[in-house]
C-alpha cells in the first residue's frame, strides 16, 4: 500500500511539472481596416474564448477581401474574414479556398446619404448624384437593385472614384449618396462630419445575398480539421457573447487597437451588423448556420449580375461547409428537413 501511495504521488508530481501543451498559433486576417463589424473577434480574444480552445490568435487588419483571400490561398495566414462572394470568384478561378462559416447572411450593401437630405427610399434617388467605385462588389450588384426597384440609369447621375474619393464626394457635397456597407461607410461619414446617415438597404428590396464569412485553405480543412473545429467553436461563442454586450465588444477593439475608431460609432457599426447574422430561415439558430438556399441564390445572382462563370451553379456547396460548426439542434433539424 505504501509503495502504491509513493508511486501515485510521484506520478502526480511528474504530471504537475510537465509543461502545458503549447497553443496553436493562428492568424486571422480581416477584410479591411478594423471597424465595428470586427468586434466579435477582438471580444472573443479579450475574453479568452480562443485561448480556451487551445488557440493563440493573432488578428491582422486587411487591405481588401481579394488580398486576404489570396493570402489564405497561399497559406500566408490561417483564416480570413472576407466578403464571401469575392472568395467564390477566386475559388471558381482555382484558388483552394472555401468558407467553414458564413456569418453575414443578409447583405449590408446599401445606398446612403445624409439623413437631412431625406433620401429614404429608392424613389428618392431620382434626380440625385450617386458616388460609386467601378468594379467593386456593390457596383456589380447595383443593376439588380435598380431592376428590383424599377429605377433606370437615366433617373440619376453617377460620379466614380476609389473608396476614399467616394466618401469625400458625399462628405463635401459633390454627391448626394454613395454605395456602401450599412455598418462601414455610414460610420466613416458620421465620424468625419458628426452627421447621421440613412441607408437604403439592398436586402430590403429583394437582393438576397450573403456577405462576410470565415474562409480557410482547403488543405487546412483536410489536414487539420480539429483546429478548424476549435476555431469555429471559439468564434461562434465570440459572436454570441458579443451580441449580448455590444458596448463591451466595441471597447475590445480599442483595447487592442487604440486608434481603431471612436467608441460610439464602433458600437453603432457593430449593432448595425448584428441583424445581418441571420435570415428569416435562420432566426433562433447559432451564428454561421447559412442555408443551402441562401448560398444557391447568392451564386445565381453572381452569375447573372456579377460576372461569375456559369459553371459555379453546378455545385454551390463547394464554396462553403457547415461540417466544422458546433452543434445546433435547430439547424440540424432544418438541414434534415431540407434533404
Amino acid at each position: 500500500m505504501m509503495k502504491k501511495t509513493i508511486v501515485a504521488a510521484l506520478c502526480a508530481f511528474a504530471a504537475s511539472t510537465l509543461p502545458a501543451q503549447a497553443a496553436d498559433k493562428v492568424t486571422l486576417m480581416l477584410n479591411w481596416y478594423v471597424y465595428g463589424e470586427h468586434a466579435p473577434f477582438y471580444y472573443g480574444k479579450d475574453k479568452g474564448l480562443y485561448e480556451a480552445e487551445g488557440i493563440d490568435l493573432e488578428i491582422q487588419e486587411g487591405r481588401g477581401s481579394a488580398i486576404t483571400t489570396q493570402l489564405v490561398a497561399a497559406k500566408g495566414v490561417t483564416f480570413g474574414y472576407v466578403d464571401v462572394p469575392t472568395m467564390i470568384k477566386a475559388a471558381v478561378k482555382g484558388a483552394p479556398v472555401t468558407s467553414p462559416g458564413v456569418l453575414l447572411q443578409t447583405s449590408p450593401m446599401s445606398a446612403m446619404g445624409f439623413s437631412d437630405k431625406n433620401i429614404r427610399k429608392p424613389e428618392d434617388i431620382k434626380n440625385r448624384i450617386v458616388a460609386m467605385t467601378p468594379g467593386d462588389s456593390m457596383s456589380q450588384i447595383w443593376p439588380l437593385f435598380l431592376k428590383k426597384t424599377g429605377l433606370k440609369e437615366r433617373d440619376f447621375e453617377v460620379v466614380s472614384g476609389d473608396a476614399q474619393t467616394k466618401l469625400n464626394a458625399v462628405i463635401n457635397g459633390q454627391a448626394d449618396l454613395l454605395l456602401g456597407y450599412v455598418m462601414d461607410q455610414s460610420m466613416k461619414i458620421k465620424d468625419a462630419t458628426g452627421k447621421s446617415v440613412t441607408p437604403i438597404r439592398f436586402a430590403d428590396y429583394g437582393v438576397n445575398m450573403v456577405s462576410s464569412g470565415i474562409i480557410a485553405n482547403t488543405d487546412t480543412l483536410k489536414d487539420n480539421p480539429d483546429l478548424v473545429r476549435r476555431f469555429m467553436a471559439a468564434t461562434t461563442k465570440a459572436v454570441e457573447e458579443a451580441e449580448k454586450a455590444p458596448k463591451e465588444a466595441a471597447a475590445a477593439i480599442l483595447k487592442a487597437n487604440p486608434k481603431g475608431g471612436k467608441p460610439d460609432t464602433l458600437q453603432e457599426g457593430f449593432e448595425l451588423t448584428i441583424p445581418l447574422y441571420r435570415t428569416k430561415e435562420t432566426q433562433g439558430m447559432r451564428p454561421f448556420q447559412v442555408t443551402d438556399a441562401n448560398m444557391k441564390e447568392t451564386v445565381e445572382l453572381l452569375v447573372e449580375y456579377g460576372g461569375l462563370d456559369a459553371s459555379a451553379k453546378e455545385n454551390p456547396k463547394r464554396f462553403y461547409t457547415r461540417d466544422f460548426l458546433p452543434a445546433d439542434p435547430a439547424a440540424k433539424a432544418m438541414n434534415a428537413a431540407a434533404k
